[in-house]
């Protein structure tokens, strides 16, 4: 169940669990139910985050699909790509691997290792260049000390810990009614939203370094080039919509809890 639902059932049952809890205004007292808890609710709340991932997925998916079909005017693979964006950047630290999967790209600066799916590392489309070349501008990032990757790399602890903690303190603290716990999970939620807003740069920071080593060198000319931009542009959006996902749960969250600290 998605941990923002169970918050809703769990606090919605304990209200009504519990009907001799009031609040008291100008001397009347009165019943708190709180702001719209429920599945319709929460589902009209997030609508504009659920719309924009499932169309962010879907398009990522057919751009990728439509330019995996489209091979490169220089035949490159795509791990070739990567090490032609890494020599021309004078970055001789870092490999290229191939790592099974269908879109597992990553680069990991633990250990200088860029590693390449099924559908890029051995494939010299135009889809598979872009994406192999995105890659590569991670390590770009991290060897020019670019801020922002420094910043998420920062913290990468506290919100796998805060990502970890928080459901649990906010479960917690309905159940032994400590505004104490709630608000500490809601804190530490707090991280994992701001590790999203942070990663928005990092990613179409390293889009645009990827598209300028491509067209500067001739490794894509032309319509080749669009192509990238657009693989890279629809994978990026992806990213814009995990964000509005995870802003629109703490606001919801602030908002649950906040009224009901308030009244």
């Amino acid at each position: 169940m998605n941990e923002s639902l169970l918050l809703d059932w769990l606090y919605k049952g304990r209200l009504h669990s519990y009907p001799q809890i009031y609040t008291a205004k100008g001397g009347n007292c009165m019943p708190y139910y709180g702001f719209s808890y429920g599945y319709l609710s929460y589902l009209w709340f997030m609508l504009p985050a659920i719309v924009i991932t499932i169309v962010a997925q879907a398009k990522v998916k057919s751009t990728f699909h439509k330019y995996s079909s489209v091979h490169n005017y220089n035949g490159l693979t795509g791990a070739e790509a990567a090490r032609r964006v890494l020599m021309l950047n004078g970055i001789t630290n870092v490999s290229v691997e191939y790592v099974n999967g269908h879109l597992t790209d990553h680069y990991d600066p633990r250990t200088n290792v860029i590693r390449l799916s099924d559908s890029v590392y051995h494939v010299s489309s135009v889809a598979a260049v872009g994406v192999a070349a995105h890659e590569a501008g991670h390590a770009v990032q991290y060897a020019t000390g670019y801020a922002p990757i420094k910043i998420r790399g920062a913290l990468v602890p506290v919100t796998n810990i805060g990502s970890n903690l928080s459901t649990p303190l906010i479960l917690l603290g309905l159940f032994m009614n400590s505004e104490i716990m709630i608000w500490l999970g809601i804190f530490l939620f707090s991280f994992a939203v701001l590790f999203s807003l942070v990663t928005l740069p990092v990613e179409f920071n390293a889009s645009r370094r990827a598209i300028q080593v491509l067209g500067e060198s001739g490794t894509l000319y032309g319509e080749e080039l669009d192509g990238a931009k657009k693989v890279l542009t629809a994978a990026a959006m992806t990213y814009v919509a995990s964000t509005l996902t995870a802003l629109l749960s703490l606001l919801r969250l602030l908002l649950i809890f906040g009224r009901r600290n308030h009244n």
